[in-house]
């Protein structure tokens, strides 16, 4: 090689070196893996093309749980991300995680980014703003409780594979029809507090909590063992014992039973459509959440799910400013409309719900608008959301006494009473350390 050429390469190298330095980078925690941590990785990527002056790190740091405890100590540390992914349980806590978190609305506005809350979907925003109106954290992965069923197991049955089960009853009659077919797993659950009790509860414009589920203050105290929840766990635990009901484990362990024709009908997350379109072999459907038809007021809206991304602080300006940038690309209409379509998490802004049904996507694709249609439903005191302290422990606490019902140590009322008075001392030790 020349002495030219040689001068040229590390000129080169130099200028790329310079070029390197002059990025910000942006540090963002999350929670997704799968097609999910595609979608993920594939958002930062298109970002970091669109500009040169940021460029955000996606990192990911395991399931919800786990990536909000990595995120705490690492704050103690003095080397929390700039970003982090902490899903809707968590609110309450990162609410009053006092010094730990810089307000998205304080972050886009003194980063020069235009920022107008007005735009995303009430029933989004208003989980993630504070009671004096400011935002706290970005809606990113909203999700609702829905219903997937597999056509091809409602048809082997003798079921009509072209109508869902809308109410309880009707399940509970389409899963005997499938295991008389010889179908092992007729029906299953993930997330068992959030689509079985949380959802279910707003769904029928019923309370979980007091205090309008917490959004009246840290008083609030857990409801959720009425005579309407005993009843639906004593059908479950009846469902259970005959084999209709086969329960997979906590969190999201039953999100594969479902793609790989394992169970035939399944409540879950909106946001697991990406793994079904992708993974599942066989026709399949998605409805509405099921309901009791003799419940007053129902079916009314279920409840957010997914998670919000929370800007720390102690970082820098300019930090500051890339977040700012990146979060107004995820506002892009188009960006949250295709994100929208592929992932089955809601559209966090009208204009993207508007920009997709134009599209003619929902035609094509029928039940991806089912997420929507729940969430954009008028809400009442009983349905807005439900944001209490400690809830994380609550629903690892509801986890652990409902698995008492289908091991037949408990029957429905024991394992819900159980769960309310375990559930109600996280809430008072929550008050007690958050009355400042």
């Amino acid at each position: 090689m020349t002495f030219t050429r040689i001068a040229a390469a590390a000129a080169f190298a130099a200028l790329a070196a310079t070029s390197a330095q002059a990025q910000t980078e942006i540090q963002w925690w999350h929670s997704m893996s799968g097609p999910l941590g595609e979608w993920v990785n594939d958002l930062a990527r298109q970002y970091n093309d669109s500009q040169k002056d940021y460029k955000v790190v996606p990192t990911y740091k395991g399931q919800y749980d786990e990536s909000m405890t990595a995120a705490v100590a690492a704050f103690r540390a003095g080397n929390a991300p700039d970003v982090l992914q902490v899903f809707e349980v968590g609110t309450a806590t990162m609410m009053a995680s006092k010094g730990v978190i810089k307000p998205v609305a304080e972050v886009m506005t003194t980063g020069g980014a235009k920022f107008d809350p007005s735009v995303y979907i009430p029933a989004v925003a208003g989980y993630y703003t504070a009671p004096n109106g400011q935002m706290l954290s970005f809606p990113f992965n909203s999700s609702t409780t829905i219903f997937y069923y597999n056509k091809d197991a409602f048809k082997a049955a003798g079921l009509d594979p072209e109508k869902a089960p809308t109410t309880w009853p009707e399940v509970m009659a389409a899963a005997d029809k499938l295991k008389a077919s010889g179908h092992k797993c007729p029906y299953t659950t993930s997330w068992m507090s959030w689509t079985q009790l949380e959802s279910f509860s707003t769904w029928h414009n019923t309370l979980y909590a007091t205090e309008n589920n917490g959004f009246g203050g840290t008083q609030a105290r857990l409801a959720f063992n009425s005579p309407l929840h005993v009843k639906h766990f004593e059908n479950l635990a009846k469902m259970a014992k005959e084999g209709t009901f086969v329960y997979k484990g906590r969190n999201n362990t039953a999100d594969a039973a479902f793609p790989s024709g394992e169970c035939a009908m399944m409540t879950g997350s909106s946001g697991l459509y990406a793994r079904v379109a992708k993974d599942a072999k066989f026709k399949y459907g998605i409805s509405a959440l099921p309901y009791y038809p003799d419940v007053k007021g129902a079916p009314q809206n279920t409840v957010i799910g997914g998670a919000s991304l929370w800007v720390m602080s102690g970082k820098t300006p300019e930090k500051y400013k890339g977040v700012a940038s990146f979060f107004n690309y995820l506002s892009d209409t188009k960006v949250q409309s295709e994100s929208h379509k592929r992932t089955g998490y809601l559209p966090l802004t009208t204009a993207a719900y508007k920009l997709t049904e134009a599209s003619g996507f929902y035609e094509k694709n029928p039940g991806t608008d089912v997420a929507v249609t729940q969430m954009i439903r008028k809400t009442t005191d009983k349905s807005r959301g439900i944001r209490l302290g400690n809830f994380v422990q609550i629903r690892t606490i509801v986890d652990e006494e409902t698995e008492q019902i289908w091991s037949g140590k408990r029957n429905a009322k024991e394992a819900l009473d159980a769960a309310v008075k375990r559930g109600n001392e996280q809430l008072e030790r929550f008050q007690r350390a958050n009355k400042g």
